[in-house]
């Protein structure tokens, strides 16, 4: 696993539940080290290993944990340069669904050695969807969830998310698009702005 997903974890972890909640995790999981460096590669078993010591620690569903990672990397003022990767992907967030197929091949262009979830997203009738992620490590559909709860709040739509399991390898997420200007969306400039 890139040592960049492994550093969001941690990075999760310690801005929402603090660097002692980190260390505990990090402790019983008994991997060796306190920190993941970036640019390296992991072994997925130890993302897993990560990932079931921060559900014990923190007291939270494995499946809940992975969701609110995924609503994380796109909402806190942390990561927002990740929210931004995602914006430019369309004008609102009919567009930003359409555009999920392509996101591995995005994602290689800035790291080119991140692999990213497989991902397919089949339109079921005006407004209804079926998300499928394939990947190596178990539960990456409840994070793709967290996601795009995440997205759709940033783009003011109103979303009803459900995770249906396992079908032939991928994780199903059902999206139904109930109103596409729901709400205010979250301010997006095309610049970034120094400061």
């Amino acid at each position: 696993m890139h040592g960049l997903v492994n550093r969001a974890i941690q990075r999760f972890v310690t801005d929402c539940y603090g660097e002692a909640q980190w260390l505990a995790a990090v402790e019983r999981a008994d991997i060796g080290l306190t920190e993941f460096e970036a640019m390296l590669t992991y072994e997925d078993e130890l993302t897993e290993q990560v990932l079931a010591a921060v559900s014990d620690v923190l007291d939270r569903p494995y499946e809940e944990l992975l969701e609110d990672i995924g609503t994380y990397l796109v909402s806190h003022p942390n990561v927002e340069a990740l929210r931004r990767l995602l914006r430019f992907s369309g004008v609102d967030f009919t567009d930003f669904l359409h555009s999920l197929d392509d996101l591995p091949d995005r994602a290689r262009l800035a790291v080119s050695d991140l692999e990213l979830p497989r991902i397919e997203l089949k339109q079921h009738g005006a407004g209804f969807y079926r998300l499928s992620v394939q990947s190596r490590v178990p539960g990456a559909g409840h994070l793709f969830t967290g996601v795009l709860r995440a997205m759709a709040d940033d783009y003011g739509a109103l979303v009803f998310l459900e995770h249906q399991g396992n079908t032939n390898g991928s994780e199903v997420v059902a999206v139904s698009l109930l109103e596409t200007e729901f709400a205010e969306g979250r301010g997006f400039d095309l610049g970034a702005r120094a400061g």
